[in-house]
């Protein structure tokens, strides 16, 4: 199985040349094999792309951009999808793939077929997204700490000076 990734590289949107460069590093730096076609130099490539892309995932016009990725003649999907996908860290489910030995994608994808059913069941039990976003309550939390210990250190730090110039031991304030 090859993946597949329909790319302009001679595209004057930057956008496009950014997404195109995210996919192909992102593929290239997990060592997935694909093939690079380019729909600005080859008219079959680019026709063969714009008929296989599912009527449902075309843009209001009917022309899909690049990058548009395949999984040989199965439709992967778009940018937006592989971004989605590479976030929810489902990537090799998404290009149709099995995971590599040892990567976190084995143990969730267990014996194949099973990507699909425990997705779903991990929607409702507490899967990526919800863990995802329990992650980012708890960062918002630890800045919010961090930034109190901050704010205590440098008034404890205020009571040390003042207590050193007026001869005070630390902790005990002016008031006490």
């Amino acid at each position: 199985m090859v993946i597949k990734v329909f790319v302009a590289t001679s595209s004057g949107s930057i956008a496009i040349r950014k997404k195109q460069q995210e996919v192909v590093g992102f593929l290239e730096a997990n060592k997935i094999d694909f093939t690079e076609l380019d729909i600005a130099g080859d008219e079959d490539n680019r026709k063969w792309m714009r008929e296989n892309v599912p009527g449902e995932k075309k843009p209001q016009n009917g022309i899909p951009l690049p990058p548009q990725i395949f999984n040989e003649e199965q439709y992967c999907g778009d940018f937006d999808s592989f971004f989605s996908a590479k976030e929810e860290n489902i990537i090799y489910s998404f290009l149709g793939l099995a995971p590599p030995p040892g990567s976190k994608g084995t143990e969730t994808a267990g014996e194949g077929g099973e990507n699909e059913t425990q997705k779903e069941e991990g929607e409702d039990a507490g899967g990526l997204p919800e863990s995802q976003e329990k992650t980012e309550e708890e960062g918002g939390r630890a800045t919010e700490e961090t930034t109190e210990v901050a704010e205590e250190g440098a008034e404890g730090e205020a009571e040390e000076e003042e207590a050193e110039e007026g001869g005070e031991e630390p902790g005990e304030g002016a008031d006490s």
